[in-house]
């Protein structure tokens, strides 16, 4: 799978429209902006495709969010605690500082893994 326009990835990591993948879900695109984190358009100006399928729909990201709060938690585990050396406990604080820092990103790119496993691109609609 590549990171081209076209594929999920692209979607997911840009946090553009799973349809076109030209408009922006967020109505604002710095995630580390908190108030305005979970803000998103009702509509892709590109497509028209509604994001907000049905109502509570983004309730099902946060099953997505936890898978991958625990690969990230496992990655700083590794890093910090087999290849850096450090002890237990500093480890434990490394992941918890790597999460809180992630925090923003995590919930973007899960609300986005989880459009995508129900929305698929349609070229038509992309403006190539």
């Amino acid at each position: 799978m590549q990171f081209l326009k076209g594929s999920k990835l692209y979607s997911i990591f840009t946090g553009t429209c799973p349809v076109c993948h030209e408009g922006d879900m967020y109505l604002e695109n710095n995630p580390y902006k908190i108030s305005k984190i979970m803000k998103m358009h009702d509509n892709c100006s590109n497509c028209g495709k509604k994001f907000k399928i049905e109502p509570s729909f983004f309730f099902g990201a946060m099953y997505v969010s936890y898978g991958v709060g625990i690969a990230i938690s496992v990655a700083a585990f590794i890093i910090s605690y087999l290849f850096i050396g450090l002890d237990r406990n500093y480890t434990f604080l490394v992941i918890i500082l790597t999460l809180l820092i992630l925090f923003p990103l995590i919930v973007r790119v899960s609300r986005n893994i989880w459009i995508n496993l129900f929305v698929d691109f349609n070229q038509k609609t992309s403006k190539k």
